[in-house]
């Protein structure tokens, strides 16, 4: 009896180890970048998966990482979070100040960008309340020259625009934010 609760006890510290090394070190890293001009705050916290040799975004069919017309959490592992402290413009729509999930439905040309008020869901793997979409603007993607290796999401800030710019594989997405 003794070394049936040993080895329960064994699997158990195996098992809490494993999940412990997995959600520490993920294939996918965790990231958060910020941006702050004058008053303005803004942050997006996202997992950033790696190329390695697969096909991204395209058809279902072809084995796309990303399928087009899909819902994408844009990341890894769980949700990507928005958060802004002040009211901005999103595209061309009106966001309030607080924290948002961000999701896309990309497409070979145009991507749909979706601003959800369900943030901050434990780990949220699945797709979000769409009845809680605040915002959906579509967007332009564009073609880039150099593939990108590692899902990026940055800040591009100009003298008239700042853009929520994401990248990945030969594809990029700017969202223009005032």
């Amino acid at each position: 009896m003794r070394y049936i609760l040993y080895i329960i006890t064994g699997l158990i510290v195996v098992a809490g180890l494993y999940i412990t090394y997995t959600i520490l070190n993920p294939k996918s890293p965790f990231n958060k970048t910020s941006f702050q001009k004058e008053n303005m705050q803004l942050e997006i916290e996202y997992s950033r998966p790696y190329k390695n040799g697969r096909l991204i975004f395209g058809n279902k069919n072809d084995g796309a990482l990303v399928p087009y017309n899909e819902y994408w959490r844009t990341g890894a592992n769980a949700v990507t979070q928005f958060s802004t402290n002040q009211e901005i413009q999103f595209g061309n729509k009106t966001l309030s100040a607080g924290e948002y999930r961000l999701y896309t439905i990309p497409n070979s040309k145009i991507w749909k960008v979706i601003i959800n008020e369900e943030a901050d869901t434990f780990f949220a793997i699945s797709e979000p309340d769409y009845s809680k979409d605040v915002i959906s603007i579509e967007v332009e993607s564009n073609e880039i020259e150099n593939s990108i290796e590692q899902f990026t999401i940055d800040f591009l800030d100009s003298d008239s625009t700042i853009s929520l710019r994401m990248r990945w594989d030969k594809i990029e997405v700017l969202i223009p934010i005032i």
